[in-house]
């Protein structure tokens, strides 16, 4: 029996090598995300099983046994990350965020998801980083198994399960309801350090790769946006998630939330809309990152707000968010590349990209946000985001050269994820 099962074994093996022979890319130009730099004109990639293999001129590439995919007038460049994604969200013009908690079963809200992840992934966006399922508990964490089994196509993800939030603030807000009604939250929440850690706990063991807080929300007496969190509550949290290995990301709209969140020790401020210029020198001085999520301010000012693009002015909210990007910039701060995705169109995320440029990045430096920095945010710079020997194969090519031009990040004609190839020309 054991002689049948060893060449049994070496059967499959053998076979399984046959189906996954090395890939060589030949595009036109290769960046590799090493630095804000242009890229290199003829040269390659070479993937061998989930890797890659090397990255160089292709005359020096020993390509022997390799499918050859030729890419024309492309430009290779690492996989694409969006580090600011709800998969189980669609867009608020299609229904409010308040009927997809409250009237989308959790069932259907994950079958969009696997929907929408196909079409992220097709979009030549690799990597995720779920921010909260908003109602439809820990189902990101099935979805990521799921990618990962590959059951579906879709990004690699890294996920938060439920946000956390202070009791009261957050939605569907209670005062829009009966008072007696049992109202559906989108997040969990919590009073005082107690209840506090013991979330944390619960997101961890429930699967949560990160845990997400919010410092802050509409709950002022007029709407206005209101630090929710005490100093202390907040670092408690902040203290558990790390003892457990876990990173911080917060969402904060205004100031003072985001004061607290960084004197908290979090990893990455979501948002920051009202962030002044000495809070942002706090981010850059404590090393904490910020994901701007510019096309979401685009997206509701467009849906709610009258903006038109280029027949309207920018409306207050999007004002404050250049406001904020520009800040950010001039005071030093890690951006890293996160839309918010899930309030548009899922698979539109270089929508942000652009934005990115239009306020003030070079392309090559919001394509380095998106690849190299969020790989380095998510604590995988030594085998994500960048075209390296060793490296995951997480590879896009687009038509033309998006150093120059960043609309061309939206041209992709070929993506492989962990080595296998998702999309070919």
């Amino acid at each position: 029996m054991r002689p049948f099962l060893t060449a049994l074994a070496l059967a499959l093996t053998a076979t399984t090598a046959q189906a996954a022979p090395p890939i060589l890319l030949k595009p036109a130009r290769v960046w590799t995300a090493e630095d804000a730099g242009p890229p290199h004109e003829g040269w390659g990639v070479l993937v061998r099983d989930n890797r890659i293999a090397a990255v160089g001129p292709v005359a020096g590439l020993d390509a022997t046994g390799a499918e050859v995919i030729e890419l024309p007038g492309a430009t290779v460049i690492p996989g694409l990350m969006d580090l600011h994604s709800h998969l189980l969200l669609h867009p608020y013009n299609e229904a409010s965020w308040d009927d997809q908690v409250l009237k989308e079963t959790p069932d259907y809200r994950v079958i969009r998801a696997t929907v929408q992840a196909r079409a992220t992934l097709d979009a030549g966006f690799t990597t995720l980083r779920e921010l909260g399922t908003e109602g439809a508990g820990t189902s990101d964490v099935a979805l990521k198994r799921a990618i990962g089994d590959r059951l579906i196509p879709g990004p690699r993800l890294f996920v938060t399960t439920r946000a956390i939030v202070a009791t009261g603030a957050y939605g569907p807000a209670r005062r829009n309801f009966n008072p007696d009604a049992e109202i559906p939250q989108g997040a969990q929440e919590v009073s005082g350090i107690d209840e506090a850690v013991r979330a944390v706990r619960e997101q961890a063991a429930a699967g949560a790769d990160w845990i997400k807080i919010y410092a802050d929300y509409r709950v002022g007496p007029d709407g206005a946006t209101r630090a929710t969190f005490t100093q202390e509550e907040l670092k408690a949290m902040v203290e558990v998630a790390h003892s457990g290995g876990r990173p911080v990301a917060v969402h904060a709209a205004s100031d003072e939330g985001m004061r607290r969140a960084i004197l908290a020790g979090v990893d990455t401020i979501e948002h920051g809309y009202g962030g002044s210029e000495a809070t942002f020198r706090l981010m850059a001085e404590k090393g904490v990152a910020y994901f701007p999520t510019l096309t979401a301010s685009e997206s509701t000012s467009t849906y709610f707000g009258g903006y038109v693009a280029g027949k309207t002015p920018p409306t207050p909210a999007m004002q404050a968010a250049e406001r904020a990007f520009r800040l950010a910039l001039k005071s030093g701060v890690t951006i890293g590349m996160g839309s918010d995705v899930g309030v548009f169109r899922h698979g539109d995320n270089a929508r942000e990209l652009v934005w990115m440029v239009r306020l003030g990045m070079s392309p090559s430096q919001a394509l380095l946000a998106a690849t190299a920095v969020d790989a380095r945010v998510l604590g995988r710079q030594d085998d994500l985001g960048r075209l390296k020997p060793g490296f995951l194969a997480d590879i896009v090519a687009v038509s033309g050269d998006p150093t120059r031009d960043i609309e061309a990040s939206k041209a992709v004609v070929l993506v492989i994820k962990d080595g296998v190839v998702h999309r070919r020309p």
